[in-house]
């Protein structure tokens, strides 16, 4: 059983926002040792593609840590991928998670790549020396009739080319661990990362878990009644929560361990602290 990886998602600042929170993001996660960050990226506007781009390269350059640049899907034509994908490879970025990307209402996508596996081929296609990760969902995609036919779309994107996959969050091993031996059972047998939110507020969660329908266990269900007005307890609950995750993810054979960091470094930071010696021997 190989030594699993442990990675982190950052976003770039909002767009009226100072450039330097992502300093003040990065800067707070001093003595964490991931594998790699992920950058994430909007819904395809040029401004979207600078942004992530120049924080891809703060990340490799400064912090000399592997990036993986987001780049979503719908709305690209195959002239803005190429954008993005030049902008991605002068900043040294030698990994693209392909994304379709979250609808915007009012918006008509592009129509050129309307799933996340057109992009995936399109980038191997173009860009035949950059690594292609993608998403996963162990609850099932919100689109998908059922998780069966989400793993077949799954294994459609792998055969594109997907070679990493890492997951959305959840709060239940049980539901990923599951989902992992279907997707091993279809033919699935990249690395597939497991998506880890720690809960640091009861209205993130909410938000969250409506965006991407996560259930909700019990476990979780039960901190945010106990402290969901507590901002310090809540915080303290989440730490150890996603703790206790990521040790028994590991303990059970997982790939690896992302962390939606959601640009809060102190919490990241005392994750790692618990579970670095999970992770001792990369």
């Amino acid at each position: 059983m190989g030594v699993p990886q442990f990675s982190l998602e950052v976003f770039p600042p909002k767009r009226n926002g100072p450039v330097g929170t992502i300093y003040d993001t990065l800067d707070g996660l001093e003595g964490v040792r991931p594998d790699f960050i992920s950058v994430t990226y909007g819904t395809g506007r040029s401004a979207d593609r600078t942004a992530t781009a120049r924080i891809s390269h703060t990340v490799r350059s400064e912090y000399d840590i592997p990036v993986v640049a987001h780049l979503t899907a719908q709305y690209l034509d195959e002239q803005q991928a190429d954008e993005a994908l030049d902008m991605f490879q002068q900043a040294g970025v030698k990994a693209v998670l392909a994304l379709r990307g979250d609808r915007v209402e009012g918006r008509d996508p592009a129509g050129v790549f309307c799933h996340a596996s057109d992009l995936v081929a399109y980038i191997r296609k173009t860009c035949p020396d950059m690594d292609v990760f993608g998403a996963c969902y162990p609850e099932c995609h919100p689109d998908a009739a059922n998780l069966d036919e989400d793993i077949a779309h799954l294994k459609t994107k792998v055969d594109a080319g997907a070679s990493h996959l890492i997951s959305q969050l959840f709060f239940d091993n049980e539901d990923f661990l599951r989902f992992v031996d279907k997707a091993r059972a279809a033919g699935i047998n990249v690395p597939i990362e497991a998506g880890i939110m720690p809960v640091t507020n009861a209205a993130q969660v909410r938000r969250m878990v409506s965006m991407c329908g996560a259930r909700v266990p019990a476990g979780i269900t039960a901190i945010l009644d106990r402290w969901g007005d507590d901002r310090e307890a809540i915080k303290q609950a989440g730490i150890l929560y996603a703790s206790q995750q990521i040790a028994d993810l590991v303990s059970q054979g997982a790939d690896g361990v992302h962390v939606y960091t959601m640009n809060h470094p102190a919490t990241t930071r005392k994750i790692w602290n618990n579970v670095s010696s999970l992770f001792a021997n990369r």
